[in-house]
């Protein structure tokens, strides 16, 4: 079953695209269209309307219709028999595989990252953590997002192993539509930065050990978390469509 929301219906509109004159119109689509999945903008279950979208972003039905075809392609977007294409929902079973990769990768990057991190970048992670708490402080998501971001591209380059970055950016790619479930967590950010402040010390006195058990907890946290958000917003769903049955479609 696919259902679509009333806060889905209601949602904000897209800003029109600015074109690129170094690529071609569909990836600068698809890229429009891939970060508002990120952003939540456009939500897990939500129909994507070719027309609806090709008048937002200010382009024709083409390259929106190309775009939907490539990011099925990498997992955003499913089309359904007779439907449409709509925005990929995922379970919990793809959240705790996902976490359980990763986990263990982002244990690995830590250890690695305190044997290998030069001072220039230990600098630059020490500088993160205070920015991130005075955003904190002052309640503004979009810095903290974006801080939080530089700190990880920053401790994965630290391990020296290419390789073992580009595929925790995969992972991590995966999970960023639900970043806004986590962060705005009762308390989650207070404990992220906690655990931030705690990975940094360990790396900095180049304690590989502890650093991947400071991240290993840090990640199982983040789960936790992660895991709460999502099923109290399936419940949160589930109570919206018993009040209003008319929002839901059958396939």
């Amino acid at each position: 079953m696919i259902t679509i929301s009333a806060k889905s219906a209601q949602r904000h509109q897209l800003e029109p695209i600015k074109l690129d004159a170094y690529k071609p119109l569909r990836e600068v689509v698809s890229e429009a269209l891939r970060q508002a999945i990120k952003d939540g903008v456009l939500k897990p279950g939500e129909r994507l309307m070719e027309i609806q979208l090709a008048e937002e972003l200010g382009v024709s039905r083409t390259p929106i219709r190309e775009a939907i075809r490539k990011l099925e392609l990498e997992g955003f977007v499913v089309m359904v028999p007779r439907r449409g294409a709509y925005v990929a929902d995922i379970s919990l079973k793809d959240v705790a595989q996902v976490f359980e990769i990763r986990g263990a990768l982002e244990e690995l990057a830590a250890g690695l990252a305190a044997e290998r991190i030069t001072p220039d970048e230990l600098e630059y992670l020490e500088r993160i953590l205070v920015e991130i708490n005075e955003y904190i402080d002052n309640d503004d998501f979009d810095k903290i997002v974006d801080a939080d971001v530089r700190f990880h591209d920053v401790l994965y380059h630290a391990s020296r192993n290419q390789r073992l970055v580009d595929i925790l950016n995969n992972l991590r790619e995966q999970m960023l539509r639900f970043r806004s479930i986590s962060m705005h967590y009762p308390g989650r950010l207070a404990a992220t930065w906690e655990e931030h402040r705690q990975l940094v010390e360990n790396i900095a006195d180049h304690n590989s050990s502890l650093a991947r058990k400071v991240a290993k907890k840090h990640m199982e946290n983040s789960e936790k978390t992660l895991l709460k958000g999502i099923r109290k917003d399936k419940e949160s769903a589930r109570q919206i469509h018993a009040l209003f049955p008319h929002k839901q479609e059958q396939p």
